[in-house]
Protein backbone atom coordinates (compact mmCIF):
# COMPACT_ATOMS: atom_id res chain seq x y z
CA UNK A 1 0.00 0.00 0.00
CA UNK A 2 2.85 2.36 0.74
CA UNK A 3 4.37 1.55 -2.61
CA UNK A 4 1.16 2.37 -4.40
CA UNK A 5 0.86 5.64 -2.52
CA UNK A 6 4.36 6.67 -3.49
CA UNK A 7 3.79 5.83 -7.12
CA UNK A 8 0.51 7.69 -7.28
CA UNK A 9 1.95 10.82 -5.75
CA UNK A 10 4.84 10.67 -8.14
CA UNK A 11 2.56 10.43 -11.10
CA UNK A 12 0.36 13.42 -10.33
CA UNK A 13 3.11 15.60 -8.91
CA UNK A 14 3.35 18.66 -11.13
CA UNK A 15 6.52 19.40 -12.96
CA UNK A 16 8.79 22.25 -12.07
CA UNK A 17 7.65 24.25 -15.08
CA UNK A 18 4.04 24.01 -13.93
CA UNK A 19 4.53 25.26 -10.37
CA UNK A 20 3.98 28.99 -11.13
CA UNK A 21 0.69 28.06 -12.79
CA UNK A 22 -2.50 27.59 -10.87
CA UNK A 23 -3.86 24.08 -10.89
CA UNK A 24 -6.83 23.48 -13.08
CA UNK A 25 -10.06 22.86 -11.26
CA UNK A 26 -10.19 19.30 -12.53
CA UNK A 27 -6.83 18.48 -10.87
CA UNK A 28 -7.88 19.91 -7.53
CA UNK A 29 -11.00 17.80 -7.55
CA UNK A 30 -8.98 14.73 -8.44
CA UNK A 31 -6.52 15.37 -5.55
CA UNK A 32 -9.35 15.62 -3.03
CA UNK A 33 -10.88 12.41 -4.29
CA UNK A 34 -7.45 10.72 -4.19
CA UNK A 35 -6.83 11.53 -0.52
CA UNK A 36 -10.29 10.31 0.53
CA UNK A 37 -9.73 7.15 -1.41
CA UNK A 38 -6.38 6.43 0.23
CA UNK A 39 -7.91 6.96 3.64
CA UNK A 40 -10.40 4.11 3.03
CA UNK A 41 -7.73 1.79 1.60
CA UNK A 42 -9.39 1.74 -1.87
CA UNK A 43 -7.18 1.00 -4.87
CA UNK A 44 -7.37 2.83 -8.21
CA UNK A 45 -6.01 2.37 -11.67
CA UNK A 46 -4.36 5.73 -11.87
CA UNK A 47 -3.31 6.00 -15.51
CA UNK A 48 -6.77 6.61 -17.02
CA UNK A 49 -7.52 9.32 -14.43
CA UNK A 50 -4.41 11.39 -14.89
CA UNK A 51 -5.63 14.90 -15.76
CA UNK A 52 -3.13 17.51 -16.86
CA UNK A 53 -3.57 21.12 -17.92
CA UNK A 54 -3.76 21.76 -21.65
CA UNK A 55 -0.57 23.74 -21.47
CA UNK A 56 1.39 20.69 -20.29
CA UNK A 57 -0.09 18.49 -22.99
CA UNK A 58 0.35 20.77 -25.98
CA UNK A 59 3.85 20.97 -27.41
CA UNK A 60 4.47 24.31 -29.12
CA UNK A 61 6.98 24.97 -31.84
CA UNK A 62 9.42 27.65 -30.62
CA UNK A 63 9.18 29.31 -34.04
CA UNK A 64 5.43 29.85 -33.51
CA UNK A 65 5.80 31.29 -30.03
CA UNK A 66 4.73 34.94 -29.95
CA UNK A 67 6.79 37.58 -28.30
CA UNK A 68 6.06 41.19 -27.52
CA UNK A 69 2.66 42.55 -28.61
CA UNK A 70 1.29 39.68 -30.76
CA UNK A 71 1.88 37.27 -33.56
CA UNK A 72 4.32 38.55 -36.14
CA UNK A 73 3.24 38.83 -39.72
CA UNK A 74 4.83 39.69 -43.04
CA UNK A 75 8.45 40.77 -42.94
CA UNK A 76 8.54 40.75 -39.18
CA UNK A 77 5.60 43.21 -38.72
CA UNK A 78 3.14 42.57 -35.97
CA UNK A 79 -0.55 42.30 -36.74
CA UNK A 80 -1.14 45.83 -35.46
CA UNK A 81 1.68 47.24 -37.55
CA UNK A 82 0.48 45.43 -40.66
CA UNK A 83 -3.12 46.60 -40.12
CA UNK A 84 -1.90 50.19 -39.78
CA UNK A 85 0.22 49.88 -42.93
CA UNK A 86 -2.68 48.39 -44.86
CA UNK A 87 -5.15 51.09 -43.76
CA UNK A 88 -2.69 53.86 -44.75
CA UNK A 89 -2.25 52.27 -48.16
CA UNK A 90 -6.01 51.99 -48.71
CA UNK A 91 -6.58 55.56 -47.56
CA UNK A 92 -3.95 56.80 -50.02
CA UNK A 93 -5.62 54.82 -52.81
CA UNK A 94 -8.99 56.34 -51.92
CA UNK A 95 -7.56 59.86 -52.11
CA UNK A 96 -6.12 59.19 -55.57
CA UNK A 97 -9.39 57.69 -56.77
CA UNK A 98 -11.38 60.59 -55.28
CA UNK A 99 -9.24 63.08 -57.21
CA UNK A 100 -9.84 61.08 -60.37
CA UNK A 101 -13.61 61.18 -59.80
CA UNK A 102 -13.41 64.95 -59.35
CA UNK A 103 -11.58 65.24 -62.68
CA UNK A 104 -14.35 63.27 -64.39
CA UNK A 105 -17.04 65.40 -62.70
CA UNK A 106 -15.33 68.64 -63.78
CA UNK A 107 -15.02 67.36 -67.33
CA UNK A 108 -18.70 66.39 -67.38
CA UNK A 109 -19.69 69.79 -66.04
CA UNK A 110 -17.67 71.53 -68.74
CA UNK A 111 -19.09 69.36 -71.52
CA UNK A 112 -22.66 69.92 -70.34
CA UNK A 113 -22.12 73.68 -70.23
CA UNK A 114 -20.81 73.50 -73.81
CA UNK A 115 -23.88 71.50 -74.81
CA UNK A 116 -26.19 74.10 -73.23
CA UNK A 117 -24.42 76.90 -75.11
CA UNK A 118 -24.81 74.97 -78.35
CA UNK A 119 -28.53 74.45 -77.63
CA UNK A 120 -28.95 78.16 -77.08
CA UNK A 121 -27.08 79.03 -80.28
CA UNK A 122 -29.14 76.52 -82.27
CA UNK A 123 -32.35 77.92 -80.82
CA UNK A 124 -31.41 81.49 -81.74
CA UNK A 125 -30.43 80.40 -85.24
CA UNK A 126 -33.72 78.51 -85.64
CA UNK A 127 -35.61 81.68 -84.75
CA UNK A 128 -33.55 83.65 -87.26
CA UNK A 129 -34.07 81.04 -89.99
CA UNK A 130 -37.79 80.99 -89.23
CA UNK A 131 -37.93 84.66 -90.11
CA UNK A 132 -36.12 83.98 -93.38
CA UNK A 133 -37.97 80.78 -94.27
CA UNK A 134 -40.67 82.22 -96.49
CA UNK A 135 -38.99 85.49 -97.35
CA UNK A 136 -38.48 84.62 -101.02
CA UNK A 137 -42.18 84.49 -101.81
CA UNK A 138 -43.06 88.14 -101.39
CA UNK A 139 -41.64 90.82 -103.63
CA UNK A 140 -43.71 93.83 -102.61
CA UNK A 141 -42.61 95.36 -99.32
CA UNK A 142 -45.95 96.67 -98.12
CA UNK A 143 -47.99 93.65 -99.20
CA UNK A 144 -49.54 91.61 -96.43
CA UNK A 145 -49.65 87.80 -96.37
CA UNK A 146 -52.92 87.67 -98.32
CA UNK A 147 -51.68 89.96 -101.06
CA UNK A 148 -53.56 92.99 -99.79
CA UNK A 149 -51.72 96.30 -99.35
CA UNK A 150 -51.38 97.21 -95.67
CA UNK A 151 -52.54 100.74 -96.44
CA UNK A 152 -55.75 99.32 -97.90
CA UNK A 153 -56.36 97.40 -94.69
CA UNK A 154 -56.09 100.59 -92.67
CA UNK A 155 -58.15 102.69 -95.08
CA UNK A 156 -60.99 100.18 -94.85
CA UNK A 157 -61.31 101.14 -91.17
CA UNK A 158 -63.27 104.25 -92.19
CA UNK A 159 -64.47 105.18 -88.72
CA UNK A 160 -61.10 104.89 -87.00
CA UNK A 161 -58.57 107.63 -86.27
CA UNK A 162 -55.91 105.64 -88.15
CA UNK A 163 -58.23 105.31 -91.16
CA UNK A 164 -59.01 109.04 -91.23
CA UNK A 165 -55.39 110.15 -90.85
CA UNK A 166 -54.17 107.65 -93.45
CA UNK A 167 -56.81 108.80 -95.94
CA UNK A 168 -55.79 112.46 -95.57
CA UNK A 169 -52.09 111.60 -95.92
CA UNK A 170 -52.72 109.46 -98.99
CA UNK A 171 -55.14 111.74 -100.84
CA UNK A 172 -54.26 115.21 -99.57
CA UNK A 173 -50.58 114.87 -98.81
CA UNK A 174 -49.61 118.54 -99.17
CA UNK A 175 -52.48 119.71 -96.95
CA UNK A 176 -51.74 116.99 -94.40
CA UNK A 177 -48.20 118.27 -93.95
CA UNK A 178 -49.57 121.60 -92.72
CA UNK A 179 -51.72 120.02 -90.00
CA UNK A 180 -50.40 120.17 -86.44
CA UNK A 181 -51.68 116.66 -85.77
CA UNK A 182 -49.36 115.19 -88.41
CA UNK A 183 -46.22 116.70 -86.86
CA UNK A 184 -44.31 114.16 -84.84
CA UNK A 185 -46.40 111.23 -86.01
CA UNK A 186 -44.39 108.03 -86.60
CA UNK A 187 -47.17 105.93 -88.07
CA UNK A 188 -49.72 103.20 -87.31
CA UNK A 189 -48.63 100.09 -85.37
CA UNK A 190 -49.72 97.72 -88.16
CA UNK A 191 -47.50 99.56 -90.63
CA UNK A 192 -44.38 99.86 -88.42
CA UNK A 193 -43.60 96.15 -88.09
CA UNK A 194 -43.36 93.25 -90.51
CA UNK A 195 -43.54 89.49 -89.96
CA UNK A 196 -42.37 86.68 -92.23
CA UNK A 197 -44.82 83.93 -91.27
CA UNK A 198 -48.55 84.11 -91.99
CA UNK A 199 -49.56 82.18 -88.88
CA UNK A 200 -47.28 84.31 -86.69
CA UNK A 201 -48.73 87.50 -88.13
CA UNK A 202 -52.24 86.28 -87.36
CA UNK A 203 -51.27 85.19 -83.84
CA UNK A 204 -49.65 88.53 -82.97
CA UNK A 205 -52.53 90.50 -84.49
CA UNK A 206 -55.05 88.47 -82.50
CA UNK A 207 -53.02 89.01 -79.33
CA UNK A 208 -52.89 92.79 -79.78
CA UNK A 209 -56.37 93.19 -81.19
CA UNK A 210 -57.55 95.58 -83.91
CA UNK A 211 -57.58 98.58 -81.61
CA UNK A 212 -53.88 98.22 -80.76
CA UNK A 213 -52.97 97.38 -84.34
CA UNK A 214 -54.59 100.69 -85.41
CA UNK A 215 -52.97 102.72 -82.63
CA UNK A 216 -51.34 106.00 -83.72
CA UNK A 217 -47.68 106.30 -82.70
CA UNK A 218 -46.16 109.72 -81.87
CA UNK A 219 -42.68 110.71 -80.74
CA UNK A 220 -43.72 112.91 -77.78
CA UNK A 221 -46.79 114.17 -75.97
CA UNK A 222 -46.40 117.66 -77.45
CA UNK A 223 -47.28 116.17 -80.83
CA UNK A 224 -50.25 114.31 -79.35
CA UNK A 225 -52.05 117.40 -78.00
CA UNK A 226 -53.41 118.66 -81.39
CA UNK A 227 -55.26 115.37 -81.94
CA UNK A 228 -58.19 116.28 -79.73
CA UNK A 229 -59.85 119.36 -78.19
CA UNK A 230 -62.21 119.66 -75.21
CA UNK A 231 -64.87 122.13 -74.09
CA UNK A 232 -65.06 123.80 -70.68
CA UNK A 233 -66.78 120.76 -69.18
CA UNK A 234 -64.05 118.43 -70.41
CA UNK A 235 -66.17 116.88 -73.14
CA UNK A 236 -64.63 116.03 -76.49
CA UNK A 237 -65.14 118.76 -79.11
CA UNK A 238 -66.33 116.72 -82.05
CA UNK A 239 -66.06 119.67 -84.40
CA UNK A 240 -62.35 120.26 -83.93
CA UNK A 241 -59.01 118.47 -84.28
CA UNK A 242 -59.15 114.96 -85.73
CA UNK A 243 -62.91 114.73 -85.25
CA UNK A 244 -63.36 117.86 -87.34
CA UNK A 245 -60.98 116.40 -89.94
CA UNK A 246 -63.11 113.22 -90.09
CA UNK A 247 -66.28 115.30 -90.58
CA UNK A 248 -64.65 117.18 -93.46
CA UNK A 249 -64.27 113.93 -95.42
CA UNK A 250 -67.66 112.57 -94.45
CA UNK A 251 -66.55 110.23 -91.68
CA UNK A 252 -67.10 109.91 -87.94
CA UNK A 253 -64.61 108.51 -85.45
CA UNK A 254 -66.50 106.05 -83.28
CA UNK A 255 -65.53 105.04 -79.77
CA UNK A 256 -62.07 105.23 -78.27
CA UNK A 257 -58.79 105.01 -80.15
CA UNK A 258 -55.27 104.44 -78.85
CA UNK A 259 -52.37 106.86 -79.17
CA UNK A 260 -48.88 105.79 -78.12
CA UNK A 261 -46.30 108.38 -77.06
CA UNK A 262 -42.79 106.93 -77.38
CA UNK A 263 -41.13 109.44 -75.06
CA UNK A 264 -43.43 108.37 -72.21
CA UNK A 265 -42.86 104.64 -72.59
CA UNK A 266 -40.46 102.79 -70.32
CA UNK A 267 -37.89 101.38 -72.76
CA UNK A 268 -35.89 98.20 -72.63
CA UNK A 269 -32.44 99.08 -71.28
CA UNK A 270 -30.73 95.70 -71.40
CA UNK A 271 -28.21 94.29 -73.86
CA UNK A 272 -28.80 93.68 -77.56
CA UNK A 273 -27.60 90.77 -79.67
CA UNK A 274 -24.11 91.52 -80.92
CA UNK A 275 -23.76 91.94 -84.67
CA UNK A 276 -27.50 91.84 -85.35
CA UNK A 277 -28.45 94.55 -87.86
CA UNK A 278 -32.02 94.46 -86.54
CA UNK A 279 -30.77 95.25 -83.00
CA UNK A 280 -32.79 92.44 -81.43
CA UNK A 281 -32.94 92.33 -77.67
CA UNK A 282 -30.67 89.89 -75.85
CA UNK A 283 -33.36 88.21 -73.76
CA UNK A 284 -32.58 84.97 -71.90
CA UNK A 285 -34.33 81.95 -73.35
CA UNK A 286 -36.94 80.43 -71.01
CA UNK A 287 -36.10 77.28 -69.10
CA UNK A 288 -38.31 74.67 -67.50
CA UNK A 289 -37.81 73.75 -63.81
CA UNK A 290 -35.60 70.83 -64.89
CA UNK A 291 -33.24 73.23 -66.67
CA UNK A 292 -34.24 72.19 -70.19
CA UNK A 293 -35.48 74.56 -72.90
CA UNK A 294 -39.21 74.20 -73.59
CA UNK A 295 -39.95 72.30 -76.81
CA UNK A 296 -41.50 74.29 -79.64
CA UNK A 297 -40.21 77.66 -78.43
CA UNK A 298 -39.64 79.92 -81.46
CA UNK A 299 -38.55 83.12 -79.78
CA UNK A 300 -39.89 86.33 -78.26
CA UNK A 301 -42.49 88.29 -80.21
CA UNK A 302 -40.54 91.53 -79.75
CA UNK A 303 -37.62 89.98 -81.66
CA UNK A 304 -39.72 88.30 -84.34
CA UNK A 305 -40.91 91.67 -85.62
CA UNK A 306 -38.84 93.08 -88.44
CA UNK A 307 -38.45 96.86 -88.35
CA UNK A 308 -37.56 99.30 -91.08
CA UNK A 309 -33.93 100.42 -90.61
CA UNK A 310 -35.10 104.05 -90.43
CA UNK A 311 -36.86 103.26 -87.12
CA UNK A 312 -34.17 101.13 -85.48
CA UNK A 313 -32.23 104.05 -83.98
CA UNK A 314 -32.82 107.50 -82.55
CA UNK A 315 -36.59 107.59 -82.84
CA UNK A 316 -36.70 109.21 -79.39
CA UNK A 317 -34.58 112.01 -77.93
CA UNK A 318 -32.75 109.42 -75.80
CA UNK A 319 -31.65 107.40 -78.84
CA UNK A 320 -34.04 104.46 -78.50
CA UNK A 321 -35.63 102.76 -81.49
CA UNK A 322 -39.03 101.19 -82.02
CA UNK A 323 -38.01 97.73 -80.80
CA UNK A 324 -37.02 98.78 -77.29
CA UNK A 325 -39.88 101.30 -76.99
CA UNK A 326 -43.02 100.57 -79.00
CA UNK A 327 -42.80 96.80 -79.50
CA UNK A 328 -41.28 96.05 -76.12
CA UNK A 329 -44.16 97.99 -74.58
CA UNK A 330 -46.72 96.07 -76.65
CA UNK A 331 -45.26 92.58 -76.26
CA UNK A 332 -42.76 92.75 -73.38
CA UNK A 333 -41.43 89.15 -73.15
CA UNK A 334 -44.34 87.51 -74.95
CA UNK A 335 -43.19 84.02 -75.97
CA UNK A 336 -44.05 82.34 -79.28
CA UNK A 337 -44.50 78.57 -79.61
CA UNK A 338 -45.07 76.31 -82.56
CA UNK A 339 -48.10 74.49 -81.14
CA UNK A 340 -50.66 75.08 -78.43
CA UNK A 341 -49.58 71.88 -76.64
CA UNK A 342 -46.00 73.21 -76.52
CA UNK A 343 -47.25 76.47 -75.04
CA UNK A 344 -49.26 74.70 -72.33
CA UNK A 345 -46.33 72.44 -71.38
CA UNK A 346 -44.18 75.56 -70.97
CA UNK A 347 -46.51 77.25 -68.46
CA UNK A 348 -43.95 77.11 -65.60
CA UNK A 349 -41.58 79.40 -67.52
CA UNK A 350 -44.13 81.81 -69.09
CA UNK A 351 -44.14 85.18 -67.33
CA UNK A 352 -45.50 87.75 -69.81
CA UNK A 353 -47.91 85.64 -71.84
CA UNK A 354 -47.51 83.49 -74.93
CA UNK A 355 -49.02 82.70 -78.33
CA UNK A 356 -48.81 79.67 -80.58
CA UNK A 357 -48.92 79.48 -84.36
CA UNK A 358 -52.08 77.36 -84.23
CA UNK A 359 -54.05 80.05 -82.40
CA UNK A 360 -53.33 79.59 -78.71
CA UNK A 361 -53.14 82.77 -76.61
CA UNK A 362 -52.15 83.35 -72.99
CA UNK A 363 -52.74 87.02 -72.27
CA UNK A 364 -50.63 86.97 -69.12
CA UNK A 365 -49.96 84.50 -66.36
CA UNK A 366 -53.27 82.90 -65.45
CA UNK A 367 -55.35 84.55 -68.22
CA UNK A 368 -56.15 82.27 -71.18
CA UNK A 369 -57.97 83.22 -74.39
CA UNK A 370 -60.20 80.33 -75.49
CA UNK A 371 -62.64 79.78 -78.34
CA UNK A 372 -62.15 80.64 -82.01
CA UNK A 373 -61.40 83.90 -83.74
CA UNK A 374 -64.35 86.04 -84.81
CA UNK A 375 -64.41 85.75 -88.60
CA UNK A 376 -66.37 89.00 -88.88
CA UNK A 377 -63.76 90.96 -86.94
CA UNK A 378 -61.62 93.45 -88.80
CA UNK A 379 -58.53 91.72 -90.07
CA UNK A 380 -55.57 94.04 -89.73
CA UNK A 381 -52.29 92.16 -89.71
CA UNK A 382 -48.61 92.89 -89.99
CA UNK A 383 -47.27 92.93 -93.52
CA UNK A 384 -44.46 90.82 -94.83
CA UNK A 385 -40.94 92.10 -95.58
CA UNK A 386 -39.73 92.12 -99.16
CA UNK A 387 -37.57 89.36 -100.52
CA UNK A 388 -34.66 91.74 -101.02
CA UNK A 389 -34.39 92.24 -97.27
CA UNK A 390 -33.97 88.59 -96.37
CA UNK A 391 -32.59 86.57 -99.29
CA UNK A 392 -28.89 85.76 -99.39
CA UNK A 393 -28.68 85.04 -95.65
CA UNK A 394 -30.56 81.76 -95.52
CA UNK A 395 -27.79 79.65 -97.04
CA UNK A 396 -25.26 81.02 -94.58
CA UNK A 397 -27.67 80.32 -91.73
CA UNK A 398 -28.09 76.74 -92.94
CA UNK A 399 -24.31 76.26 -93.01
CA UNK A 400 -24.01 77.58 -89.48
CA UNK A 401 -26.84 75.32 -88.35
CA UNK A 402 -25.12 72.23 -89.79
CA UNK A 403 -21.88 73.16 -88.03
CA UNK A 404 -23.66 73.67 -84.73
CA UNK A 405 -25.53 70.37 -84.97
CA UNK A 406 -22.35 68.47 -85.87
CA UNK A 407 -20.53 70.03 -82.91
CA UNK A 408 -23.45 69.15 -80.64
CA UNK A 409 -23.38 65.51 -81.77
CA UNK A 410 -19.67 65.29 -80.98
CA UNK A 411 -20.24 66.91 -77.61
CA UNK A 412 -23.01 64.42 -76.77
CA UNK A 413 -20.64 61.55 -77.62
CA UNK A 414 -17.99 63.08 -75.36
CA UNK A 415 -20.56 63.39 -72.57
CA UNK A 416 -21.48 59.70 -72.88
CA UNK A 417 -17.81 58.65 -72.70
CA UNK A 418 -17.19 60.93 -69.74
CA UNK A 419 -20.22 59.48 -67.92
CA UNK A 420 -18.95 55.92 -68.47
CA UNK A 421 -15.52 56.84 -67.10
CA UNK A 422 -17.09 58.64 -64.13
CA UNK A 423 -19.40 55.70 -63.33
CA UNK A 424 -16.52 53.23 -63.57
CA UNK A 425 -14.40 55.36 -61.26
CA UNK A 426 -17.29 55.61 -58.77
CA UNK A 427 -17.71 51.82 -58.83
CA UNK A 428 -14.02 51.23 -58.14
CA UNK A 429 -14.10 53.85 -55.40
CA UNK A 430 -17.01 52.07 -53.75
CA UNK A 431 -15.24 48.71 -53.80
CA UNK A 432 -12.06 50.23 -52.40
CA UNK A 433 -14.07 51.99 -49.69
CA UNK A 434 -15.62 48.67 -48.62
CA UNK A 435 -12.14 47.16 -48.39
CA UNK A 436 -10.98 50.12 -46.29
CA UNK A 437 -13.95 49.74 -43.90
CA UNK A 438 -13.19 46.02 -43.48
CA UNK A 439 -9.56 46.85 -42.77
CA UNK A 440 -10.55 49.38 -40.10
CA UNK A 441 -12.93 46.85 -38.52
CA UNK A 442 -10.24 44.14 -38.45
CA UNK A 443 -7.69 46.55 -37.00
CA UNK A 444 -10.13 47.57 -34.26
CA UNK A 445 -10.76 43.91 -33.40
CA UNK A 446 -7.00 43.19 -33.21
CA UNK A 447 -6.43 46.13 -30.88
CA UNK A 448 -9.24 44.96 -28.58
CA UNK A 449 -7.71 41.49 -28.41
CA UNK A 450 -4.33 42.94 -27.51
CA UNK A 451 -5.52 45.11 -24.61
CA UNK A 452 -8.06 42.61 -23.14
CA UNK A 453 -6.83 40.66 -19.99
CA UNK A 454 -5.79 37.04 -20.53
Amino acid sequence: MNLKKTSLCKIVKPSVRERPQKKPRSRRIFSAVRHRSLGTNMSFQTAPFIVQSPTTMMQLDPKETSSGDGTQNREGMSEAEFALFNSDRLQSDLEVMGNKIKEHEDNLKFLKSQKNKLDESILKLQVYMGKLHTSGISTIENTNLQGEDINEQILRQVNSAAGVLSYVQSHHYSQALQLDMTNGVVGVVARLGKVNDENLSQALSDYLGTRSMLALVYKDYKSVKPLEKYDNQGNVDRSGAIHGLASSIGRTIEGHFDVICLENLRPYVGKRIDGDPQRRLDLPNPKLPNGEYPPGFLGYAVNLIQIDPAFLLCVTAYGYGLRETLFYSLFSQLQVYKRRVDMISALPCITDGAVSLDGGIIRKTGIFILGTRDAAAANVRFSKPSASQTTGNYSEAERQMNDLRWTKEKTLEDIKRAQVLRDHALYNFGKKKEEFVRCLSQSSYTNEQMISPR
